[in-house]
């Protein structure tokens, strides 16, 4: 094995190492959800931030959604797909920066393993049009303990 092997070796490594760490990874796929789009549709629908955080995982900036601090009575709607995820009625001021819940609307949203930014989470997601809303915490209130932290550009609001 002569150097320009290891380098090449190490170089796969640390790829690879990189992209796992950085890059969520995507187990959820289109076909596994009742509502599924084209990413030209869905690119079309929403807004270039609405698109990298429900179709890649990323983040909004922590006190930029005006939902944060809405707590009219109401029910916040998938963006992707208009289903209800979240009654007012569960929201609570975490002062993380972001929309928090107690708890979804029964069989609104569905979670699997985040193993992005050196740890390990618990991803949020619509479960009918795979959406990324945020990931779900265990510092939250009574009655659950649970914080789902979301995504204000995940969601849409509907006064009751």
């Amino acid at each position: 094995m002569n150097r320009r092997n290891v380098l090449t070796a190490l170089a796969g490594t640390a790829a690879a190492t990189l992209t796992a760490v950085f890059l969520p990874a995507r187990a959820l796929r289109a076909g596994e959800f009742e509502i599924t789009r084209t990413d030209a549709e869905w690119r079309a629908m929403l807004s270039d931030l609405e698109y990298q955080v429900m179709r890649h995982e990323a983040t909004e900036r922590a006190g930029t959604s005006p939902l944060d601090k809405l707590y009219d009575a109401g029910t916040y709607l998938c963006r992707g797909c208009d289903l209800p995820l979240y009654s007012s009625a569960a929201k609570f001021d975490s002062g993380t920066g972001w929309p928090s819940f107690w708890d979804a609307l029964p069989g609104a949203v569905e979670t699997k393993e985040d193993r992005s930014l050196f740890g390990l989470r618990t991803e949020a997601h619509c479960r009918r049009c795979g959406s990324h809303l945020g990931h779900i915490f265990d510092d939250g209130p009574a009655p659950t303990g649970l914080r789902h932290c979301i995504n204000g550009v995940s969601l849409r609001f509907v006064a009751a």
